[in-house]
């Protein structure tokens, strides 16, 4: 008992905030500003087309009283067509966007995961946990909070 006391107090066991981990990467600062500039773009454009629709529905609306009442039906339907198209088209720019997003983020969540495992290989680490609010690490020493090392250890690696 006291043998296997001894030899698991020689792991290393180190933890990361993992919030913190990924908030202060640069690559994710960087991805997440290149999928806003995206997102503000697509904005923009929805509020556009959403103006020019509006002005477009509000001529209808002028006119349609002197346009009888076929005529004014049959636009009507077109309006509503062409609103339905506009909605269509506009909900699969932000699906596309989300998409992008989501597999990017995937993605480097990916990268990080390979980079804090050989981080923790080349240091001679025998665990490195995760710390985040869901309470995974509840309690850990300042000393073993190896955060900090693996962000600049990280930074650096993407700045090469």
């Amino acid at each position: 008992m006291i043998l296997l006391t001894f030899v698991s107090c020689q792991d290393k066991v180190m933890y990361v905030d993992n919030t913190k981990l990924l908030n202060e990467y640069q690559e994710k600062i960087d991805l997440e500003n290149s999928l806003q500039k995206k997102i503000d773009a697509y904005s923009r454009k929805r509020d556009s087309i959403s103006r020019v629709f509006q002005l477009e529905a509000q001529q209808f609306e002028s006119q349609a009283q002197s346009l009888g009442q076929a005529v004014a039906q049959k636009k009507y339907n077109e309006l509503m067509q062409k609103s339905q198209m506009l909605q269509q088209h506009l909900m699969q720019e932000e699906q596309a966007i989300q998409s992008e997003s989501q597999s990017k983020m995937d993605t480097l969540l990916t990268k990080v995961k390979k980079f804090v495992k050989e981080y923790g290989k080349n240091k001679g680490y025998t665990y490195i946990l995760g710390a985040n609010e869901g309470g995974s690490v509840l309690y850990g020493t300042d000393s073993k909070n190896i955060t900090d090392d693996v962000v600049k250890a990280l930074n650096d690696n993407y700045k090469k």
